[in-house]
């Protein structure tokens, strides 16, 4: 048994040898996606547009906007004189969110009353919307203290009283400037594993089938099983070589923290990595030509990469979708991932996920398994 895997073994890397375009593939790609997800996917927003309208025209309507002017999270783009400025910066996508400061702002705050802040948003956006608005609060609650204080020092408006404030103090544990680049990273490195795996995989009895070699291959001693686990074992030697090297290219690139065990995580990726093939595998053999199988794969891949959490929120998403995540291998490898990079915890916080991904992994091949042998019957 183990002398035909072997073989199986020699002859799929000596196809490898011969495929210049694959070796490309496997390496360049991973890499230069590594790069641009690395940059460009991020939950953080910088340089929002914004559009000012101050009809007060005092000393801390003027105040208030330089916070504004002098945080990277914002970029005032024109200062508007009048509401049918402001409305069309905002249709024709000039700005994404304009502040308006109304007359009275100022007059209002040194009777120590509460002066509303007009701001509008552009909502087509609504992920970049929400996190704009959540920076723009810190700024006026910043500003609203800094005024309040400054009112007291001065005996203005409550002196010889007592300010009581309740202040939060913010103690991110695992990372520490909330750098975006930290949580994305490692699930690029799964995301990327997932669809270089499953398309690889997906297209290896299927070609076998196209160019003839799998009715040569059926005729000798080899079992069904020998077979699968033949065209398992290069691909999760592959998986396994690319993880090591687009895991070291993001974290030394990216200077991402390595705090955890490096036999859990391999332990997970090997896990990872039996799930994926056996997907793979299981579109192969359900695909009767490599285009059937390409789509089968684009069909499955983009699913998995939403509900995997990698930049969608679990929580977030109606139950039915929630439990329809735990049949996604990548769900639990990118917990698995974040974890022994970012926390360094143990078997015992990891168990589930890594049980999770083996009882797929178990399920998925013995699936395919038994579809090949229908298939050749």
């Amino acid at each position: 048994m183990f002398e035909r895997i072997l073989h199986m073994l020699i002859k799929e890397f000596l196809e490898l040898k011969r495929d210049k375009w694959a070796r490309f593939r496997l390496i360049v790609p991973p890499l230069v996606q590594m790069l641009v997800f690395g940059y460009a996917a991020t939950f953080e927003v910088y340089h929002v547009s914004t559009v000012v309208l101050d009809r007060d025209h005092t000393l801390e309507s003027r105040d208030l906007i330089s916070r504004f002017a002098f945080s990277d999270r914002f970029r005032i783009v024109r200062i508007a004189a009048t509401d049918a400025e402001v409305e069309n910066a905002i249709d024709r996508s000039d700005a994404a969110l304009a502040i308006v400061v109304h007359a009275g702002f100022a007059q209002l705050l040194r009777k120590g009353q509460s002066a509303p802040l007009q701001v509008i948003v552009d909502g087509t956006n609504s992920n970049t919307a929400l996190i704009a608005l959540g920076y723009l609060n810190q700024i006026v609650a910043q500003y609203s203290q800094d005024y309040t204080l400054d009112l007291i020092r001065r005996g203005i408006g409550g002196a010889g009283g007592k300010m009581v404030q309740v202040t939060i103090e913010p103690r991110p544990w695992y990372n520490p400037d909330l750098n975006g680049r930290w949580f994305f990273v490692p699930g690029v490195v799964g995301s990327l594993t997932l669809v270089v795996v499953v398309s690889l995989t997906a297209s290896a009895i299927v070609r076998e089938r196209e160019i003839g070699t799998l009715e040569q291959i059926m005729v000798t001693p080899i079992r069904p099983a020998e077979y699968i686990l033949g065209k398992t074992a290069p691909f999760f030697l592959i998986g396994l070589a690319q993880v090591a090297l687009v895991a070291l290219f993001g974290t030394l690139w990216f200077h991402i923290p390595f705090v955890g065990n490096p036999l859990i995580l391999l332990l997970g990726t090997c896990l990872f990595l039996l799930s994926t093939l056996g997907l793979g595998l299981l579109i192969s053999t359900l695909a009767k030509t490599e285009q059937q199988a390409f789509a089968a794969s684009f069909f499955v891949l983009n699913p998995a990469f939403i509900l995997s959490g990698f930049s969608f929120p679990i929580a977030s998403m109606p139950t039915p979708m929630q439990w329809l995540t735990y049949l996604d291998p990548l769900r639990y490898y990118l917990v698995v991932i974040r974890a022994t990079f970012l926390k360094g915890v143990g078997l015992d916080a990891l168990w589930p996920d890594l049980l999770g991904m083996a009882v797929l992994g178990v399920v998925l091949l013995a699936i395919s398994i038994f579809r090949f042998r229908k298939s050749l019957d």
